[in-house]
């Protein structure tokens, strides 16, 4: 494709050079660069890809698309554009020839339950015979195609380019996360979605927003920028006071809740360790639920998810035996079997109030005693460490402080500043000496996650709930500069086994 062709839907600044040069490939990256490429100069928070053209065009790009004038020798074409990322969404979509106008789009935003949110629409088109792929924080799949994931939302030109792969191998639907890094950094531009989800908004992300309000208005953009004005719908949880805000200032909605305004609510449900049952009312009729999954605000997922289905044509029996036959969500409330007839449970719970909804949902089945490990990333939101402590305190008998992913961080550091948050509510601090004795609740501090694992299994007896949070599917753990192999799910069944064993 020639530059000319690209450019069709940029409004560059400033073009010189040969802009009838064939482009081959869209790149980002400079150390990725082909022979024929055209390279992005992305501006980050660690590097400006400005840095870098050099070294693009050394390896052979054709042309590169900057935000100001650079260097480049007469064989290269030079755009300048007012954002380079926007620039490269509207020409990856020209470039690989608008797949999503072919496709079905569903976008699920919100602080906490889009990942569930994603696999259970997934399963829900699955029923109805349709072909689903998914863009999210686990991974980018279609059938037995799987890309890692290393953003909730990838940038444009991967997102693109990923979404004409599952175009060609067959989906129909795609279902996509959709981050509020991905809305302000403009990796979804050129896309109109046929349904916008919105879970729920709670503090997260502050170090990057600053504030509640700009993160919010950062989401809302979603919903009056990228749904399909005329055809398309929003499904929005109103439970949530941002999610009930949103609506009054959007058209075509769907409000799902427990309150008498809700066009999708739930009717007789029971929620236990063994799932969810009972009916919801949707503006089609009566659904009847059945999920694997429990707790109040997975009733709150489970609704939205619905509502989405709906919202793109899916009769409410496919429905029904989607939201039946999901599977279990990779780190999210997955229980680990176990001989001590106690309930493990490993969840990506990362935020305060994410850590409140998981907790409450686990203390009202009412256990004899409830136990959580968590920490607190490092160089992230520090607002929320003593807010997650705080949490943890109220609900939890014993907590174990620890590790997630302290980056360049001092684990001790942060863990000091969670701490500031568990203090207040005097709960007894206790050390490994001690242990913990039979009836008393308190909190104990192991920097070294493996280890809070295992003095956590050591302590399990029946009736007791273990939830390990903050980290759920992921499979590493980030401790200054290097990215270490570590899987929550794996570390307890390996604590499982060597007490088993010296037992």
């Amino acid at each position: 494709m020639r530059v000319s062709r690209l450019t069709e839907n940029i409004l560059p600044l400033n073009t010189r050079g040969p802009v009838d040069m064939d482009i081959t490939g869209i790149c980002y990256d400079s150390r990725k660069v082909l022979p024929g490429d055209a390279f992005f100069a992305l501006r980050g928070a660690l590097a400006d890809g400005h840095d870098f053209v050099a070294t693009a065009v050394e390896k052979g790009a054709r042309a590169v698309f900057a935000e100001k004038d650079v260097s480049l020798p007469d064989h290269v074409a030079g755009i300048v554009v007012a954002d380079t990322r926007m620039a490269m969404a509207q020409a990856a979509v020209t470039f690989y020839g608008n797949p999503a106008s072919a496709m079905t789009l569903i976008g699920v935003t919100g602080t906490n339950g889009k990942t569930t949110v994603c696999y259970e629409l997934e399963a829900i088109f699955k029923a109805a015979g349709r072909q689903p792929a998914v863009f999210g924080t686990v991974n980018y799949r279609f059938g037995e195609i799987v890309h890692a994931a290393p953003n909730t939302t990838p940038e444009s030109a991967d997102l693109i380019r990923m979404m004409a792969e599952f175009r060609a191998a067959g989906a129909d639907i795609l279902i996509m996360e959709v981050s509020s890094h991905g809305i302000d950094q403009h990796r979804i531009d050129g896309l109109l979605f046929n349904v916008g989800v919105f879970t729920n908004l709670s503090p997260e992300h502050l170090d990057y927003h600053h504030d509640m309000e700009s993160y919010f208005a950062v989401k809302k953009r979603f919903f009056t920028e990228f749904i399909k004005p005329e055809t398309g719908m929003s499904v929005i949880n109103i439970d949530d006071p941002y999610g009930l805000r949103l609506t009054r200032e959007l058209k075509q909605v769907w409000r799902c809740g427990c309150s008498s305004a809700a066009d999708i609510s739930p009717t007789e449900v029971k929620t236990a360790f063994s799932g969810t049952d009972g009916f919801v009312s949707c503006p089609q009729g009566d659904l009847h639920l059945t999920s694997k999954l429990f707790g109040s605000f997975n009733i709150s997922n489970l609704m939205v998810s619905a509502g989405a289905a709906l919202a793109a044509g899916i009769e409410l029996g496919d429905i029904e035996r989607g939201l039946a036959e999901a599977p279990q969500v990779p780190g999210r409330l997955e229980a680990v079997e176990n001989d001590r007839d106690a309930f493990i449970l490993v969840d990506y719970a990362h935020t305060a109030d994410a850590l409140k909804n998981v907790l409450t949902a686990l203390k009202e089945l009412n256990p004899p005693r409830l136990l959580i490990i968590f920490g607190c990333g490092g160089d992230r939101d520090r607002s929320k460490r003593p807010e997650m402590g705080s949490v943890a305190a109220s609900l939890a008998d014993i907590v174990i402080l620890t590790s997630d992913n302290p980056r360049s961080e001092d684990p001790e550091a942060i863990l000091g500043e969670v701490r500031k948050g568990i203090e207040p509510s005097g709960m007894t601090e206790f050390f490994r000496s001690e242990g913990f004795f039979s009836g008393e609740k308190g909190f104990i501090t192991i920097a070294d996650r493996r280890e809070a694992i295992r003095y956590a299994v050591s302590l399990l007896v029946a009736g007791d709930v273990l939830l390990v949070a903050g980290k759920g599917h992921e499979d590493y753990q980030i401790i200054g500069n290097k990215r270490l192999v570590f899987n929550d799910k794996d570390e307890i069944i390996l604590a499982l086994n060597e007490q088993e064993v010296s037992e």
